[in-house]
């Protein structure tokens, strides 16, 4: 708990423990280390510390009034991480990841009254307004609308970016990453990944993909369908296979690894 209260936070009336995204602020050398190694290890691109950096999901800890911070905090030192492993022939790039919430636009949560929704599309539209901006502030090279299972919400989220850019007078490159929750290959609103394409390919993006869910090796025909039907690029960043009972995931990184070699060989 003292680790994400630090000296900033100590007055919080809730309990911060699980809040990651504060971390940003309250240890972020510790972030910042986990960007490096994601560096080391080769990659291009590494994701802000941002997942759940709106004031939807921070409301969870009443902490709406950090969400500024959090997003510009975490976009700087991921971005200062990336200027110190950036060379002429590799430079690196630093993504805004945008997080779907925890509340859905599409599905009521109460079974006996299926018009009830716990959000509406204008209040998702001015959270990911405050998020997008203070990344954009922050220094991201690109956003990333990511684990989208409901894709009223990236909308939401791409009519945010927009407004952002408009009234910022500034672009960045968008990615798009939907998730399919389970073997029916669909979103958790219904979707399958071609409806999910459709749904998102109004404005131009610079990638459409999947992420998390079902691991590597299960995600191959949804990629493929996602591949098929458009031209814009395609991401995948899989689970390590699906989780254990506890939450975890058994996959080696070998294991993983050669599943991932497959997308390349098959040039999906």
């Amino acid at each position: 708990e003292e680790d994400f209260r630090g000296t900033q936070f100590l007055d919080s009336d809730c309990d911060l423990k699980g809040n990651n995204d504060l971390l940003s602020i309250t240890r972020l050398q510790i972030i910042k280390a986990i960007h490096a190694e994601y560096f080391k290890s080769g990659a291009d691109i590494i994701e802000t510390n941002t997942f759940s950096g709106t004031s939807i999901a921070q409301s969870d800890y009443n902490l709406e009034d950090a969400v500024y911070d959090i997003n510009y905090k975490s976009a700087k030192i991921a971005k200062e991480v990336a200027v110190e492993f950036s060379t002429p022939e590799k430079p690196r790039f630093v993504a805004g990841a945008i997080g779907p919430t925890n509340r859905t636009a599409s599905i009521s949560p109460k079974v006996d009254n299926p018009a009830f929704r716990h959000i509406t599309f204008d209040q998702l539209k001015v959270a990911y307004t405050e998020q997008v901006s203070a990344l954009i502030d922050g220094g991201v090279d690109l956003l990333l609308v990511e684990t989208v299972f409901d894709s009223l919400n990236c909308k939401a989220a791409l009519f945010a970016i927009s407004e952002a850019f408009e009234e910022k007078e500034i672009e960045v490159p968008i990615m798009v990453s939907g998730t399919i929750t389970d073997e029916s290959g669909r979103t958790l609103s219904g979707q399958t990944a071609e409806a999910f394409l459709i749904s998102v390919s109004h404005i131009p993006l610079l990638s459409v993909g999947l992420n998390c869910a079902l691991g590597a090796e299960a995600l191959i025909p949804h990629l493929k369908a996602i591949a098929s039907n458009t031209t814009y690029g395609v991401s995948a960043h899989p689970n390590a296979g699906l989780p254990n009972a506890f939450g975890e995931y058994d996959e080696s990184p070998q294991e993983m690894a050669a599943q991932i070699k497959e997308y390349l060989d098959k040039k999906l």
